[in-house]
């Protein structure tokens, strides 16, 4: 019995002149950027659950700036879908640290000190993230000066209106209602506010009435409890592998973590649930 040969149905097997799977993906300058710095075996796992956590973060960049642009213009539908992908996405995130998990401390040891100060607390598309949602501090743009390019990205997304805000906008529109010019701070995390809870109240009290901005809000929500999981799970692998240490990168490790789990990026949208 012969073996299978993909060109008797009639797959192209020659490539010298036309654009291959390998190429149209670049998949040899990432394929190539595994550098490990030591001869630890597992290092190659810490890598590459990083390196892929940053392209997930890459693609929720993408359709948050997108949901954004369409919100803003008053396009639901669309932006619907990508705020359900980023959600998924996010899920996605969270299975890695399932694998990164297997990964034991006596492991970890062998290759910790090659790190250096690098640290995911300096990844500028995590904070490029937590910006457009709405977590907004100036303050974590100093890690990033030593790159222009990024601090500049930084400060331009600081000027521009979160994903939080636009929502707020279409609520205050909906609702005939106006909020504090404070609700809409540029540099600083949302606090929750009691007019904005109230107009969600509105919309919760006759979805039908307001049922995009309904179906908007359970979608923010359905995000930030992918985040939190997220988090949450990112601090139990962290304190599973290196206990309270301090980061690589200067943070106080698990303590640092457990203070954001208390970050809420769309307050008024969970307080609501006790008032209804």
């Amino acid at each position: 019995m012969t073996g299978y040969n993909p060109a008797d149905e009639g797959a192209q097997m020659s490539f010298a002149k036309d654009m291959s799977y390998t190429d149209y993906l670049s998949l040899d300058p990432i394929l190539g950027a595994q550098n490990c710095k030591s001869d630890a075996h597992d290092e190659m796992l810490f890598i590459i659950q990083h390196q892929t956590s940053e392209l997930w973060m890459r693609l929720c960049l993408h359709e948050l700036s997108s949901a954004r642009t369409h919100l803003a213009q008053g396009d639901f539908a669309p932006a619907m879908k990508m705020l359900a992908r980023v959600a998924r996405i996010f899920e996605q995130l969270n299975s890695a640290w399932d694998v990164l998990r297997t990964m034991t401390p006596s492991e970890y040891t062998d290759f910790r000190d090659d790190l250096g100060a690098s640290s995911g607390f300096q990844s500028h598309q995590y904070r490029l993230i937590e910006f457009i949602l709405g977590n907004r501090n100036r303050a974590m743009m100093k890690v990033h000066e030593h790159r222009p390019e990024l601090h500049h990205m930084l400060t331009q997304e600081l000027g521009t209106k979160s994903l939080y805000h636009v929502a707020l906008d279409l609520l205050a529109e909906a609702t005939g209602q106006s909020f504090d010019a404070h609700v809409y701070a540029m540099d600083t995390p949302h606090a929750a506010d009691d007019a904005v809870m109230q107009a969600w109240v509105t919309v919760y009290k006759d979805p039908r009435a307001h049922w995009q901005l309904y179906e908007l809000a359970e979608k923010l929500v359905d995000l930030e409890d992918y985040f939190r999981r997220w988090r949450f799970n990112h601090v139990t692998t962290v304190e599973r592998i290196i206990g309270f240490k301090r980061g690589t990168g200067g943070t106080s490790g698990v303590k640092y973590l457990r203070r954001m789990l208390e970050v809420e990026l769309f307050p008024e949208l969970w307080n609501l649930r006790g008032v209804l």
